[in-house]
């Protein structure tokens, strides 16, 4: 009886290891199907809505931190994201490709944002907005000096989350505006910049290009004011000042910028020699180059850029005018 036991129950262990062995097999072999025909993706969801697939989980984290949570743009002060990512692995056709820039749109779009700007007012009425406080001040402090009477502005830091709220103005576009709604006169302020005493033309000619005009040949509008003249006509320094930079500079061909304080640059581009170097201190009237045709430029002329604390101006109401 023992005997006829053992047998059976080697005949039942043999079989069982036959079914788990079949049975492995068969699911081997349907696992083996399934991923010929479908992978492994991430589920995204937000608020309990899908937005699309994604392979890895750390590399969308990364662009979730780049391009969401460190989000740059104009005016912008906070960035908080609504609502946080959620994810479920899940069987998908292979064909599937990930999502990561639908992913990082649909993000974007749920961000709450806090915007902030300045506003520049006088006897408590708001006459203009401006981007930075940097700007605020430097209008605030030009106004003060080309104005003969005591002019009392004031700036007020804004928040809003509504970007439909602020419509700034550029530094110049901001202060011309600012000087003919408090109907300053500037007459006697137009032979200085910032402080700085004009004490010359640079060149003699005709104004070929205009301030803020636009152009074929150029992607945004003219920083500066294109004077017509002949190659090596000589380009005088309009004030004192401390040449900064005396060599080629892409589509400005051969440049020369001068510092004469108070934030006051002048550059002088397109020329076709330069006399001075950088260092090199200089004094109104001096040569500093000869008119030219280098870099991007459809013709000899000199291109003026006046610019204060780095923003260009409009170097007509100075010169020229």
């Amino acid at each position: 009886m023992d005997f006829i036991s053992k047998r059976k129950l080697k005949y039942y262990t043999k079989e069982a290891i036959k079914f788990f062995n079949i049975t492995l097999l068969a699911f081997g072999f349907i696992i083996a199907i399934v991923l010929i025909k479908y992978k492994p993706m991430y589920e995204v969801k937000l608020s309990g809505e899908e937005i699309g697939y994604i392979e890895d989980k750390k590399a969308l984290s990364e662009l979730i931190t780049n391009n969401v949570e460190n989000y740059q743009s104009k005016n912008i002060e906070k960035v908080e994201l609504s609502a946080t990512p959620e994810y479920e692995l899940k069987l998908v056709e292979k064909t599937k490709e990930s999502d990561e820039s639908d992913i990082i749109i649909a993000l974007q779009k749920e961000l709450d944002i806090t915007y902030k700007y300045y506003e520049i007012a006088s006897n408590d009425e708001v006459i203009e907005k401006v981007d930075t406080l940097e700007t605020a001040e430097q209008i605030v402090t030009d106004i003060k000096e080309i104005s003969d009477e005591e002019q009392i502005l004031t700036i007020n830091e804004k928040t809003t989350k509504n970007i439909e709220e602020i419509s700034t103005d550029t530094f110049e576009v901001a202060k011309e505006n600012i000087i003919e709604k408090l109907d300053i006169d500037t007459t006697e302020a137009i032979s200085n910049i910032n402080g700085i005493k004009i004490a010359t033309l640079p060149v003699s000619g005709a104004i070929s290009s205009r301030y803020g005009s636009a152009s074929s040949i150029r992607s945004s509008r003219h920083t500066g004011l294109d004077i017509a003249a002949s190659i090596g006509t000589p380009i005088k320094v309009v004030a004192d000042g401390t040449v900064t930079y005396a060599a080629y500079s892409g589509s400005y061909g051969y440049l020369v910028k001068v510092d004469h304080g108070n934030g006051v640059e002048t550059w002088y581009a397109h020329t076709s020699k330069m006399y001075v170097k950088a260092s090199q201190e200089v004094k109104a009237g001096d040569v500093i180059a000869a008119v030219g045709n280098t870099g991007n430029s459809t013709g000899p002329h000199l291109h003026l850029e006046v610019r204060i604390n780095g923003q260009h101006i409009n170097p007509q109401k100075y010169l020229y005018n």
